[in-house]
């Protein structure tokens, strides 16, 4: 890809200006790279637009301090065997420049940069009768078949409205757009807003410099422990033998991991085999705790309230500080366990509780205004040199309706979409045809493994698309009638739950104005996986357009 300083010289924007493809790509991540590879072998032609200046999606972006994936090895990864065949990871849970080097081994391996356009913007999609019609930020235009948008869930960042933001002299900056050159923390003071994830990596990453640290904390993470280890290429090749298994047995689970599970209630088991299991899930470290466990601490207080009470119990003996530790991990329960995405941390609890990081509680001191020098609080001004917001994104739907897509009524998915999110299957939009979703809204998205689904979806995808040349069809949408219930089927499963009870991303209750309504699939990715492939049968809930 001929590019100068990470811009599209003038060469490539002739071949946008001019392109035609059978597939056209939005989005340079896991969806994108296994999309490429898989449309690739139906015979189609398959370009892609990434907005970034190379292939990683959020890992093109995550750059901070600490970033690191959640889902083991080597469930984190594609499962075409030329890819990992011939690749090693070094951690357990891999950090996010050993990503971008999976990235660049899958595209020299696929030999994927010769049919994808970084630096590529989309700023509209129309669908003109026949084929989509994609605009892009520096005047291209394409033209293709199928769209296909792997824009995945996190790429709008979000910033929240605090009162005079502008006002701030110091270094300020999303943790999304951590610069790749870094940044001298030495002798500095540093605040971080924000409690995800990123906060939690960031916090247990930057208390170790010499720095002061000060972590805004409103919400308490319910972090469990990732148990990281460094793994050897003899472990690996020693278990490359199973992989084909590992990978096919996780599209076969609810959550994207082979992991063992328990198939009865909690109450059906003794207060002595509940402990035995909850040390047992807590050792093996990452998600068995929450995955691998009873199941009734999504739809049961009293359950939830265990779980709660034993992970409190776990950090509580951690943190020495009595004021960090009645905040991070508080006495009686304030938050049900599990119904915000829990992260997972290596020392998180310990860097916490250092001298050089202050803890502020925004329950009971929030935030005022920013001012020209730092934060000021309901207490006090802090003063800081750089200030990071670990403040999320418009998850699961920003990417989609910041993009002006338009339907075949000339309505955008953001006016579509405004009192509530409707799609059928999590892959399909009605009244625009031949569009399909990668990692996207009312699929398991968040609630499984990223490359299990991605992979799920996708081939669904290359299937609907076979059978369609096959059948003679031109084109296929869903209709109205298939998606409203599918968007009812989704709210009802979550009324079972206490997911309700959260306001979650999940939830889309993270940006004000957002409706507030579950966002995902809650069925599990094996039955998903059945529902969407039925559909295929038939083409139930589609309208087809015959050649």
């Amino acid at each position: 890809m001929a590019t100068t300083n990470g811009v599209i010289n003038g060469a490539e924007r002739s071949k946008i200006q001019n392109l035609t493809t059978d597939v056209l790509i939005v989005g340079g991540g896991f969806g994108g790279v296994y999309g490429m590879h898989q449309f690739r072998q139906l015979g189609l032609s398959v370009k892609l637009f990434e907005a970034g200046s190379y292939f990683g999606g959020t890992w093109y972006w995550n750059r901070y301090p600490g970033a690191r994936v959640d889902s083991e090895t080597p469930y984190y990864s594609l499962s075409i065997p030329a890819v990992w065949k011939t690749f090693t990871w070094s951690e357990r849970f891999p950090g996010h420049e050993e990503i971008r080097r999976y990235f660049q081994h899958a595209d020299k391996t696929l030999d994927l940069s010769k049919d994808a356009f970084f630096n590529t913007i989309v700023v509209e999609a129309r669908y003109d009768g026949s084929q989509w019609v994609v605009k892009t930020l520096d005047g291209g235009v394409a033209h293709a078949t199928y769209l296909v948008l792997a824009t995945g869930s996190s790429y709008k960042t979000h910033w929240p409205d605090f009162k005079n933001l502008s006002h701030y002299k110091g270094l300020l900056l999303h943790s999304a757009a951590y610069p790749e050159e870094g940044i001298d923390f030495q002798g500095k003071k540093v605040g971080i807003i924000g409690n995800g994830a990123t906060g939690v990596q960031l916090v247990q990453e930057l208390a170790r410099e010499n720095c002061e640290l000060t972590a805004f904390i409103r919400t308490p993470n319910i972090a469990l422990p990732m148990s990281q280890r460094q793994m050897s290429v003899e472990e690996q090749e020693a278990h490359k033998a199973f992989y084909e298994s590992y990978f096919r047995s996780a599209k076969d689970t609810t959550a994207g991991f082979p992991f063992n599970t328990v198939n009865k209630s909690i109450w059906e088991a003794t207060p002595e085999e509940q402990e035995s299991l909850f040390e047992e899930l807590w050792g093996r470290g990452g998600f068995n705790f929450t995955i691998g466990n009873y199941r009734d601490f999504l739809t049961d207080k009293k359950a939830n309230a265990l779980f709660y009470e034993f992970w409190a119990r776990k950090v509580r003996e951690r943190v020495k500080d009595p004021w960090k530790r009645d905040v991070v991990a508080p006495l009686p329960q304030t938050q049900l366990f599990g119904t915000k995405r829990p992260s997972l941390e290596q020392d998180y609890y310990e860097m916490l509780d250092r001298p050089n990081v202050t803890v502020v509680d925004l329950n009971k001191t929030p935030i005022v205004e920013f001012e020209e020098t730092g934060v000021k609080t309901t207490e006090k001004v802090h003063h800081f040199d750089i200030v990071i917001m670990a403040t999320g994104y418009d998850s699961v739907t920003g990417s989609l309706t910041d993009m002006n897509l338009y339907d075949t009524d000339g309505r955008t998915v953001k006016a579509k979409w405004q009192d509530g999110v409707y799609t059928y299957l999590g892959l399909t939009i009605d009244k625009m045809p031949n569009l399909f979703m990668v990692y996207s809204p009312q699929a398991p998205t968040a609630f499984a493994n990223g490359p299990a689904i991605i992979e799920i979806q996708i081939d669904w995808i290359a299937a609907a698309i076979k059978k369609m040349r096959d059948e003679g069809i031109k084109s296929i949408a869903p209709k109205f009638e298939a998606a409203d219930k599918w968007r009812s089927d989704i709210q009802t499963m979550n009324e079972k739950t206490l997911h309700p009870l959260s306001n979650s991303w999940y939830m889309g209750a993270n940006i004000p104005g957002k409706k507030r309504e579950q966002l995902l699939y809650l069925g599990g990715l094996d039955t998903y996986n059945k529902v969407t492939h039925g559909a295929l049968d038939g083409w139930r809930g589609f309208e087809i357009v015959k050649a």
